[in-house]
């Protein structure tokens, strides 16, 4: 692993496919949250009522990740643990002093967000009468019709711009751990400066060595190499497979060259 000697900075990845696997349950947690709250936000500001329902659903699918165990706990050991790793960073020379108390301070007020926030942030969205009639359709398919939630049906028809209040008054209520998991993956991503590897016949194999500390494997390609990874993770190594796309009615295959791909692990 090549681990960046500065602090965290803007990585040279433009134009490139970016595909992450997750190494623990944590990690798994943070970037489903990532994905959704994006998804979310995106439909949110769309004036169509299917882009509204679309929001409503990425939010629903958010409430559930945030009910299942302590996410608000994980968030702030990350946040503390990464406050922890800039701070060792004012004794190295070459730092930017003014950045480096900017990232801290960042920290600093995305915790004070979540305590302010108390630990029951998402308890108003999970009472929320009109939100869990809803969440309980939803496990049908088509549940969520007009004629099955005639209260959501009139919602959807309000005009665009009460909508988007709404929506965004709900996504505000969970946006202190959103905006905290966004970070921590931010921060976890930037501190690993990619490493130009070589997969020999389309195949790579890494042995993890007991004092690294692996949290997420990200493997970069060019978009228009018309092949992706396919990542295996164990305890003591994880391979990568490059599989060729063909088309959504042929199964990949192997790609049998060598090929050049940019790898950080971070």
């Amino acid at each position: 692993m090549n681990t960046a000697a500065e602090l965290p900075a803007v990585s040279p990845e433009h134009g490139l496919i970016k595909f992450e696997q997750p190494l623990s349950e944590r990690m798994r947690t943070f970037l489903r949250i990532e994905f959704l709250h994006e998804q979310t936000r995106f439909h949110a500001d769309e004036p169509t009522d299917y882009g509204s329902r679309a929001a409503v659903t990425g939010l629903l699918e958010i409430l559930t990740i945030l009910g299942r165990g302590d996410v608000r706990s994980d968030v702030l050991k990350e946040l503390d643990h990464h406050a922890a790793v800039l701070g060792r960073y004012r004794s190295q020379p070459k730092v930017d002093p003014a950045r480096l108390t900017r990232l801290i301070e960042e920290i600093d007020a995305l915790k004070k967000r979540i305590a302010d926030a108390g630990s029951q942030l998402i308890n108003p969205l999970k009472e929320c009468e009109f939100l869990n009639t809803i969440r309980h359709r939803s496990g049908i398919p088509g549940g969520t019709c007009t004629f099955d939630v005639p209260d959501y049906g009139f919602w959807l028809h309000l005009p665009a711009s009460e909508r988007r209040r709404q929506l965004q008054t709900w996504i505000g209520k969970i946006a202190p751990l959103c905006d905290a998991v966004a970070e921590v993956l931010w921060l976890t991503r930037e501190a690993t400066v990619p490493t130009d590897e070589t997969a020999v016949g389309g195949f790579f194999q890494h042995n993890v060595d007991r004092n690294e500390q692996m949290n997420l494997i990200r493997v970069l390609l060019p978009a228009s190499a018309g092949f992706y990874p396919e990542v295996s993770a164990g305890q003591h190594r994880f391979t990568l497979r490059f599989l060729r796309w063909r088309s959504v009615d042929e199964r990949p295959v192997q790609v049998n060259q060598d090929v050049h791909f940019l790898l950080a692990i971070c």
